[in-house]
């Protein structure tokens, strides 16, 4: 069992990076070529402006390798006639995947239509809570999951009824977009999810649980074969395509697991991001033009008090690791 994970997990792990690596070699040339590249807003940090005209959309790379894999993994798995085991993974590609498709629309107008808008706000939210229900719905039909919930550390599960799912769409939909906002800085997002997805794959192993531990060998694969291009100086960005399609690749992997509330805890950084804008727009409106950190998200603080953008994916990387390993204590 355990030797048919590893060759599972490393083929499915290199394979997806080779194939992202491979993708983007091809995309920047033609990305360039069309000058579909980054807009630097005025209420951008003024330092990020050289990053002006950086091809975007680079998420395509890994979303592809991705389906790719998830796609030949599936055929072994059929060959063998286990592939039934994969369908919670396929429902997660799919809450990624649409994810993803709404940071397409955005991107793909804004940047190829040149028009300065694409979902509104209200919309972009109702799409993703749709996307988050059905998902749900679907992991309950194929019964992936009930209605209870694991309180980390404390071996309590509470039975929640209907609420559950109410609760869960907000929660799905909220950490989509934590992810959303950690993607500030060269190389931020693409690391952080790495590492989250190599918690994953360790908790699958410990459960041996052989099909558990393929979305997140195509989140480190794909994350890692994007930091390649990614990495200070970026030649090129994920875009709200990659960054959302992270977003439910990294919340669904903790519903495969039905752990969902331990992603507080392992996507600490990205928790930490989307409070960070939470806290500055609260405390900018009550104290009318007040502010807690110098820029919001956090990320961007740090900028301003003098870290490299390297450090900062460091020091983000670095509390990861130790947020996965407090994160596997509370199992």
């Amino acid at each position: 069992m355990k030797e048919r994970m590893l060759i599972e997990f490393f083929s499915l792990t290199i394979g997806v990076f080779l194939v992202t690596w491979l993708i983007l070699k091809k995309l920047i040339p033609v990305l360039k070529s069309k000058k579909i590249g980054q807009k630097i807003y005025e209420i951008g940090p003024r330092w990020h402006k050289g990053k002006e005209g950086t091809p975007i959309m680079g998420g395509l790379g890994f979303i592809i390798a991705t389906i790719l894999g998830i796609a030949v993994i599936t055929g072994v798995y059929a060959y063998y006639g286990r592939a039934a085991e994969l369908i919670g993974v396929w429902l997660t590609l799919a809450l990624a995947l649409l994810n993803g498709l709404i940071g397409f629309f955005d991107d793909y107008t804004k940047l190829i239509k040149k028009q300065n808008q694409g979902f509104r706000a209200w919309q972009k939210l109702a799409l993703q809570l749709i996307v988050s229900a059905a998902y749900l719905w679907a992991m309950s039909r194929f019964e992936f999951l009930d209605t209870s919930l694991e309180i980390p550390y404390f071996d309590i599960s509470i039975e929640l009824g209907i609420f559950y799912y109410f609760l869960a769409i907000l929660f799905i939909s909220g950490m989509v977009n934590s992810v959303n906002l950690t993607d500030g800085i060269d190389g931020l997002c693409s690391s952080v999810s790495a590492v989250v997805g190599a918690f994953f794959a360790v908790v699958a192993f410990i459960m041996l649980r052989p099909e558990l531990a393929i979305f997140p060998a195509t989140v480190i694969g794909g994350t890692v074969g994007f930091l390649m291009y990614n990495f200070y100086p970026a030649k090129i960005f994920m875009g709200d395509t990659g960054s959302l399609y992270l977003g439910g690749a990294v919340v669904g992997m903790a519903f495969l697991i039905n752990e969902p509330l331990i992603i507080l805890i392992a996507g600490i950084i990205y928790l930490t991001e989307v409070a960070s804008v939470i806290l500055q727009v609260g405390y900018f409106k009550i104290t009318h033009g007040k502010r807690i950190f110098k820029m919001a998200p956090i990320h961007h603080h740090f900028e301003k008090c003098g870290w490299s953008e390297v450090k900062i994916v460091g020091v983000f990387t670095l509390i990861t690791v130790l947020a996965c390993v407090l994160a596997y204590f509370g199992l």
